[in-house]
C-alpha cells in the first residue's frame, strides 16, 4: 500500500506539469483542482474531514489505508455485517466506533461523509441514504446494480447538491492523465479505436469460514448481488470511450457464458462487448478468467500511433529502419521465396518487434494505481463543499455502459444507447 506514496501529491503535480501549466491542464482535467497547492492552502486550516467507512472488506480496508495516512482524515465509525470484516478494520482505525448497521453511521450528525464499499446491490440504498441525511459519499464502483438504481443514485446527488464521488481511479491515475492530454494534443492522430481487456486466470472465489456465508462473501458470483465481470471489471476499461471520445455509443452488443468455472456460479467467466459509436468507431471489452497470459490493457489506436496505459507506454506508427542485416536477410528472403513482390515495409516481420515504444512519464512507472490520490481528492471536496466537475458523470456513464453490455450479453441481442439515461453531459 505504500507504494502509492512512492509519489506524493507535490510530486503527482510535478510530473503533470502543473508548476508550468497549471491553468492549461486544470481546462482538461477540471477534476484535478483539489490537487493543486493553492487549494491545499485553503483547506490546511480546516478540522479534519470525520468518514465513516461502511463495509470494509478487502477493498474496504484498502481504502481506508489510504484514509489513515491523510491527516486531513478522522475516520470515526467502521460498519459491517461481518464481524471479521470489523476486526479487522479496527486494527487499522483503533479510535473509531464500529456498527452492523449503516443507519447508526448516518444518524450521526458529527459525520460529515462515508465511504461506501459494501457489495454492489446494496449501493443504491445506502448512497441515497446518506446523502438525503446530507452526508458527502465516496462510492466504490460501480455505482449500483441495474440502470433504474444507478439513474436514482445520480439523481439524488444533483437534487440534494451532497458531494458523489465514484471510484473510478484511472482519473487520478498519473500515467492516465498524461495519456490522455498526450492523445488530446493529436500527437497519435484520429484515435479509430480502443481495444480493451482484462484476463485473470483464478476462479473468483474466496475462503468461506462456513457453507451458510456463500453468499454474502461470494457475492460477486452471483447475479442478485452482482453483474460479474461488467461491473468489477469492466467499467473501469470503458470508461476509456466517454474519456477520450467524448462520446455515448449508439450500439452494444456482448456476448458471454460460464465456460471453465462451473461450480455453481452465476456469473460468466468469459464475456466480450463491442460499443460501435455513431462514426462507426469502435471499442471493446473482452474479459476471460481461466488465462491471465495478456493481463489487462487498454490498446489506443490513432493513425499515427498507440497508447498503452497499463504498460504506460506509447508507440509511433513510423519506426526507425532495421539494421542493415536484417534489411539484407529480409531482401533474400524476398528473392529467393517468391517472385511477387511484397506490399511494403509491413510485410517485415522485425517492424512490430523493434518497436518498443517510449514511456508515458518518462520512466517505468513504480507507483500503484490512481487510488491514494483519488481518496485525498475526496477529502479535500468533503472540506471545501466543493463536487469537483466530471467524476459524478464519469462513474454514472461507466456504469451505465457495463450494465448495458451485461444486459446485452443476457439477452444475446443488440441494444441502443436508452435516452432515458443520458444525462446533461458531453
Amino acid at each position: 500500500m505504500n507504494q502509492n506514496k512512492k509519489i506524493n501529491r507535490r510530486d503527482f503535480l510535478k510530473e503533470l506539469g502543473f508548476t508550468a501549466g497549471t491553468a492549461t491542464l486544470l481546462s482538461s482535467f477540471p477534476w484535478l483542482a483539489g490537487c493543486t497547492e493553492q487549494h491545499q492552502k485553503e483547506t490546511a486550516g480546516e478540522k479534519p474531514a470525520r468518514i465513516g467507512v461502511i463495509g470494509p472488506g478487502s477493498r474496504g480496508q484498502y481504502l481506508l489505508g489510504f484514509l489513515m495516512m491523510n491527516p486531513k482524515a478522522d475516520v470515526v465509525w467502521l460498519c459491517d455485517t461481518y464481524q471479521p470484516s470489523l476486526d479487522a478494520a479496527l486494527k487499522m482505525a483503533p479510535a473509531a466506533k464500529t456498527c452492523k448497521d449503516y443507519r447508526q453511521v448516518l444518524d450521526d450528525p458529527s459525520v460529515d461523509a462515508v465511504v461506501i464499499a459494501t457489495p454492489l446491490h446494496t449501493h443504491r440504498e445506502i448512497a441515497v441514504a446518506a446523502m438525503e441525511a446530507g452526508k458527502q459519499v465516496f462510492c466504490e464502483k460501480s455505482v449500483a446494480r441495474t440502470l433504474e438504481d444507478t439513474r436514482a443514485v445520480y439523481d439524488t446527488h444533483k437534487r440534494t447538491g451532497q458531494i458523489l464521488f465514484i471510484d473510478q481511479q484511472r482519473l487520478f491515475d498519473p500515467v492516465y492523465i498524461k495519456a490522455m492530454e498526450m492523445i488530446r494534443s493529436g500527437m497519435f492522430g484520429e484515435i479509430d479505436g480502443i481495444k480493451t481487456f482484462w484476463n485473470r486466470n483464478n476462479d473468483w472465489r474466496r475462503p468461506l469460514p462456513s457453507p451458510d456465508l456463500e453468499r454474502q462473501i461470494n457475492w460477486r458470483l452471483y447475479k442478485e448481488y452482482s453483474c460479474g465481470l461488467m461491473t468489477e471489471l469492466g467499467c473501469h476499461q470503458i470508461q476509456m470511450g466517454t474519456w477520450i471520445w467524448r462520446k455515448l455509443p449508439t450500439k452494444i452488443y456482448g456476448q458471454g457464458a460460464i465456460v471453465h468455472w462451473k461450480d455453481g456460479r452465476e456469473v460468466e467467466d468469459n464475456v466480450g462487448v463491442t460499443y460501435t459509436y455513431e462514426d462507426g468507431r469502435r471499442m471493446t471489452f473482452d474479459s476471460i478468467i481461466s488465462n491471465q497470459f495478456y493481463g489487462l490493457e487498454e490498446q489506443i489506436m490513432g493513425n499515427l500511433g498507440t497508447v498503452e496505459p497499463e504498460k504506460g507506454k506509447y508507440y509511433f506508427e513510423q519506426t526507425p529502419p532495421m539494421p542493415g542485416f536484417l534489411q539484407i536477410l529480409n531482401n533474400i528472403e524476398k528473392d529467393v521465396f517468391s517472385s511477387v513482390s511484397f506490399a511494403g515495409p509491413s510485410w517485415d516481420p522485425e517492424v512490430a518487434r523493434q518497436n518498443h515504444g517510449a514511456y508515458i512519464l518518462g520512466a517505468k512507472r513504480d507507483f500503484l494505481d490512481g487510488t491514494g490520490f483519488t481518496v485525498d481528492a475526496f477529502v479535500e471536496a468533503v472540506l471545501s463543499g466543493k463536487q469537483p466537475p466530471m467524476i459524478a458523470e464519469e462513474g454514472y456513464y461507466a456504469t451505465i455502459l457495463a450494465l448495458l453490455g451485461q444486459q446485452s450479453i443476457e439477452e444475446n441481442r443488440e441494444l441502443p444507447f436508452p435516452e432515458e439515461y443520458r444525462i446533461d453531459y458531453l
